[in-house]
């Protein structure tokens, strides 16, 4: 992935050295089912022991939160997400005016250490990637994308594009005016149809991710590698398969995220595509 060869965006906040730990409700020994999960998932793609993951991810003391707003370092790491936010801040603002008739306004992207507080509350490593709408910024735990690249090298460098094109994708059903729907319809509905609500907005959130990919492909900065990659971590955070990891058992009432194979039909239909069009999950009963 020639991910240098990007534009860096100036919409980066560095809020790593402010960051400080503390533990809400629902967290378990310091780290939270969030970040159990996580553990699993990293284990599984990157065949790690997931012990050694929950290692890592930060024990959490009672300390209150504190953000410092900075100008990102020039580490890797902060290069990296400028410049892969910078690139889809290019496609999506192509598309917008192509596609949509209107101009795309670009998210805020948060660089954070343990622990941070957004406008939707405080969240942790172990929460992972996260957008908040009410500020309409997405939040990165830089120690999470630290340990990827340690992992897995080079092959992790398309695999966290491809979370921070998720977020991205959240970001742009929040601009369109669907992600608001959708809580609204949630808060009336059975929490079986609110499941499958949120599993056709995180496939559509995939959707819009391989769109990206789509256009970024196309200026030949990824490959057929950094493709497959995706697909693979697409395979491997499927509701179905995590839940057969985790209990043996499958529930899909209780998916959120939709399956495995689900969420590689979206991205590979954004990817092929390249078509904002094309991602439009909420009027189709083949998900």
């Amino acid at each position: 992935m020639k991910w240098d060869e990007m534009r860096k965006s100036d919409n980066v906040e560095d809020e790593r050295e402010g960051s400080s730990s503390q533990a809400p409700v629902g967290m378990l020994g310091g780290v939270g089912v969030g970040g159990a999960a996580i553990a699993v998932i990293l284990g599984l793609i990157f065949k790690v022991n997931p012990a050694q993951i929950m290692g890592f991810l930060p024990n959490n003391t009672t300390a209150p939160v504190t953000q410092k707003h900075t100008q990102p370092k020039n580490d890797r790491d902060s290069d990296f997400v400028r410049s892969v936010l910078g690139d889809t801040e290019d496609v999506w603002t192509r598309i917008f005016q192509q596609q949509l008739n209107t101009q795309y306004q670009p998210p805020k992207l948060v660089l954070f250490r343990s622990s941070v507080n957004s406008a939707c509350g405080s969240a942790q490593t172990s929460s992972g990637p996260f957008y908040c709408p009410a500020d309409k910024k997405v939040y990165l735990d830089m120690g999470f994308f630290q340990y990827l690249q340690a992992t897995a090298g080079a092959d992790a460098d398309f695999a966290r594009s491809y979370a921070i094109a998720h977020e991205v994708g959240h970001h742009i059903q929040n601009l369109l005016g669907t992600s608001g729907k959708v809580r609204q319809l949630k808060s009336s509905s059975s929490k079986t149809k609110a499941n499958e609500l949120s599993v056709r907005i995180e496939l559509q959130a995939d959707c819009y991710a391989g769109v990206w990919g789509f256009n970024t492909a196309q200026r030949g900065l990824i490959g057929d590698r950094d493709v497959e990659t995706a697909l693979n971590t697409a395979t491997q955070i499927g509701d179905d398969y995590l839940q057969k990891q985790a209990t043996g058992n499958v529930i899909p009432e209780s998916f959120t995220h939709g399956t495995s194979q689900q969420r590689v039909k979206w991205f590979k239909r954004g990817f092929s595509s390249g078509d904002i069009k094309q991602c439009d999950t909420f009027n189709t009963d083949q998900l």
